[in-house]
């Protein structure tokens, strides 16, 4: 059996101390609307307005800024439907590597562009027809780039992990501990990173992931104890947790830390889209709102101390926020 070597919270302090400076501190909002509605204190990790528009600069800068000056001038690759590949682009730009992106072909067009305006070369692919990692080894085996995994991988997943430190550490600094710790879930390397976190600092807090209907992947793994794949590669607004399962080293640390995954449907994920626009002035993708869709729709269970909510993205196209402001499902309870 291999042995997985998994982050610890000192991995996390130290990706800490290479983003200094370079990453955004995001904010950590106290939204009155949500308080209001729920009757207990709601924080907000606003990673949506991290550089890139995500989470994944975190995990993507950490990795490439530990490479070797021979493995900086063979260039990187990755294989992302957008916001990793977002992540990888800027941290390479921003280091002078030279990046290739694997995307695929239905990626929502904004996200290809950023990632094309970052400096990345884009190589398309069909989801339902090609697969991604091996096209990424082909391109690595002839060009010599060290491919860049979106979250099964020891650097990525401490990264996305400085998430989570700062908002112990702010909550920390004003009395506070969070009961609940709510999440988006795609392959885990986010989620994995926020446990270890939070299992070094604050080991009460409940941590709840969250995934789409019919990508419950992580869900599913963890019932049955085994790594579950989705039966569908696409099909959801939510393309940025449309990860096929979680990897072995993602799938260990959330079957060692999380309390519960829940789902939430497309128009439940929409709707969270639209009141972050409407009550919370904030921008926000599907995928990267469905904690908060979670909290809305009666996932998480209730209870009276804080609770964290972390918004992962905010790369949503004009169509899909077109579509996110007529929805109104029912069940919301906000």
């Amino acid at each position: 059996m291999t042995h997985l070597i998994v982050p610890t919270l000192q991995d996390i302090e130290a990706a800490a101390q290479r983003l200094s400076g370079v990453a955004h501190i995001t904010p950590l909002l106290e939204p009155v609307p949500l308080a209001q509605a729920f009757g207990r204190r709601v924080f907000v990790k606003a990673e949506n307005l991290q550089r890139v528009g995500a989470f994944k600069f975190r995990g993507a800068y950490n990795r490439l800024c530990q490479l070797s000056d021979a493995e900086k001038a063979r260039g990187v690759v990755a294989f992302s439907s957008g916001n990793h590949a977002q992540g990888v682009a800027a941290a390479a730009q921003i280091l002078g590597i030279e990046a290739t992106i694997v995307m695929p072909s239905d990626a929502p067009v904004m996200k290809r562009d950023n990632t094309i305006a970052y400096g990345a070369r884009v190589v398309s692919y069909d989801r339902e027809s090609e697969n991604r990692e091996e096209i990424a080894a082909g391109i690595a085996a002839k060009s010599g780039a060290v491919v860049v995994p979106a979250f099964e991988d020891f650097d990525v997943m401490s990264g996305q992990g400085t998430a989570a430190l700062e908002a112990i550490l702010t909550a920390k600094e004003q009395g506070l501990i969070f009961e609940q710790f709510v999440c988006p879930v795609g392959g885990g390397g986010l989620m994995s990173g926020c446990a270890t976190a939070f299992k070094g600092l604050s080991p009460e807090t409940k941590l709840h992931g969250v995934e789409p209907e019919e990508f419950d992947d992580v869900r599913r793994s963890l019932l049955s104890g085994v790594i579950q794949g989705n039966a569908k590669v696409a099909g959801s607004v939510c393309d940025a947790l449309l990860s096929p399962a979680p990897g072995p080293t993602t799938f260990a640390v959330m079957q060692s830390c999380l309390d519960s995954v829940q789902t939430i449907t497309d128009e439940q994920a929409l709707y969270a889209v639209r009141y972050a626009w409407e009550k919370l002035k904030l921008v926000v993708e599907p995928g990267g709102a469905v904690a908060l869709a979670a909290l809305l729709f009666g996932k998480i269970e209730a209870a009276d101390g804080p609770i964290c909510l972390l918004l992962s993205g905010g790369n949503v196209d004009a169509e899909t926020f077109h579509q996110a402001l007529t929805v109104a499902p029912a069940g919301a309870l906000a």
